[in-house]
């Protein structure tokens, strides 16, 4: 063999599939699926009765509409929002105002003809803001409500709370009561206090209030703040801030008792004190139904042993 025989190198080439194409491809899907998927919705949305078509177009007029359904699709509500997106609950709130001002009217003349009026006229007060409905009941007149320191009520409140049940039994609004005493201590007496007392107050007036026609369902609370919502914050005692409050809101029933709670404050009071007045109401034991006890009326010869004149 010979010395100088030539190198053989053998180069093999491996098979592929060439080079990496990159992701443009998924692009292209995604917006073809995309346009898929709107173009079957038009599709269906076609098909679709007036109404249904009417609420999705006032939907993407004006989403905000829809925020009280609590996130239920605007086609299952569709039947109630028109085409043009706007909403029936202002016309709905107007016409409650108009009610509750109608009804103010015919409480205010009602009780103008009640014997001994001019004694107490200072110290009733009925008002109709954009929230609804305020009757106040106050002492420190000629006159008092309540006997001292007692939930009795005497015989011209109850005159003055019939008139007001008929009214009010004729609306078809909920309504919450609420009391309230002013700063003085109720004596020494721990069993029984200002909270005991407010509660048993406003609790007397629903008695009277139902005895005179006012449907039962129609109450949803009663709360007793004794005199942590001071009609007067500058002067804790003044007898203004014993007082009894009938409150009819516009709204949903079941905002009643929420609402009732965030206007107790007197329109007159600062908006720190109407806050804070409001924070210490929020956090307070609450009085209800159960709290007063059927004969509570009658607690007030216990109350006014306890030597407190409220």
């Amino acid at each position: 063999m010979s010395q100088h025989a030539p190198v053989i190198i053998i180069k093999k080439k491996k098979g592929g599939h060439g080079g990496h194409h990159g992701g443009a491809w998924k692009v292209a899907y995604a917006d073809f699926v995309t346009a898929m998927m709107a173009f079957f919705l038009v599709m269906w949305l076609v098909n679709q009765p007036d109404d249904v078509k009417n609420s999705v177009a006032a939907y993407f007029k004006d989403p905000g509409i829809f925020e009280h359904e609590g996130g239920r699709s605007p086609i299952v509500g569709g039947a109630g929002v028109v085409g043009s997106g706007s909403s029936a609950a202002p016309a709905d709130v107007a016409s409650a105002t108009a009610a509750l001002e109608r009804a103010a009217e015919r409480i205010q003349e009602q009780i103008k003809a009640i014997p001994g009026f001019k004694n107490i006229e200072d110290q009733i007060e009925v008002t109709v803001t954009a929230e609804g409905l305020r009757i106040e009941l106050q002492e420190g007149g000629r006159d008092t409500f309540f006997d001292s320191g007692s939930a009795h009520v005497k015989a011209q409140t109850r005159q003055v709370l019939q008139v007001i049940a008929k009214e009010l039994a004729t609306l078809p609004q909920s309504l919450a009561i609420e009391g309230h005493t002013d700063a003085t201590p109720f004596g020494t007496n721990r069993a029984y206090t200002n909270w005991e007392l407010s509660a048993d107050r406003a609790n007397a007036a629903r008695r009277i209030m139902e005895e005179a026609g006012l449907p039962a369902s129609h109450v949803k609370g009663i709360r007793g703040f004794a005199d942590t919502i001071l009609r007067t914050p500058s002067e804790p005692t003044n007898p203004r801030n014993r007082r009894v409050s009938i409150i009819v809101q516009n709204g949903a029933p079941a905002n009643v008792v929420r609402a009732a709670a965030a206007t107790a404050a007197a329109p007159g009071d600062a908006p720190g004190k109407r806050s804070e007045a409001r924070r210490q109401a929020a956090s307070s034991a609450e009085r209800s139904h159960a709290k007063a006890e059927p004969g509570s009326e009658g607690s007030g010869s216990s109350a006014q042993e306890a030597g407190a004149a409220h």
